[in-house]
């Protein structure tokens, strides 16, 4: 292999390395903490998982390094693109709640106040 390739499994970016004498398998760069280089490569994630790979040290630390800038270009690409569409708008102003001691129930109470307009709907009828 001619170092790290990149790719996408499932919406998350990982790079793919291979496994000393064995098969490539996919590393998300965001886990790895450490890289050691004697003679062999081996890859140490934050959970302390260790992974001997036939990629040079070099190789893996320059695909992450892509990795990561192209999460920034990206980031960056989402944000003008937000910007450039945005359609949030202010929403309107609620109408103001009436008197809570007017007899006036021509406007309807709020929903989030709805058990407390039936008490009192209900002690007006009572009395």
């Amino acid at each position: 292999m001619d170092g790290p390739q990149q790719c996408s499994t499932d919406g998350f970016p990982v790079i793919v390395v291979t496994r000393l004498n064995g098969p490539p398998f996919a590393v998300n760069p965001d886990l790895v903490q450490r890289i050691d280089s004697a003679p062999d490569t081996i890859l140490t994630l934050v959970d302390g998982t260790k992974y001997i790979v036939e990629e040079p040290m070099v190789d893996v630390i320059s695909s992450i390094n892509e990795h990561r800038s192209r999460m920034i270009a990206r980031a960056q690409e989402i944000q003008r693109e937000d910007a450039d569409h945005n359609h949030l708008r202010s929403a309107p102003a609620l109408r103001e709640d009436h008197d809570e001691d007017s007899d006036d129930d021509s406007a309807p109470p709020r929903t989030d106040r709805a058990e407390l307009a039936l008490v009192k709907r209900i002690t007006r009828e009572d009395s």
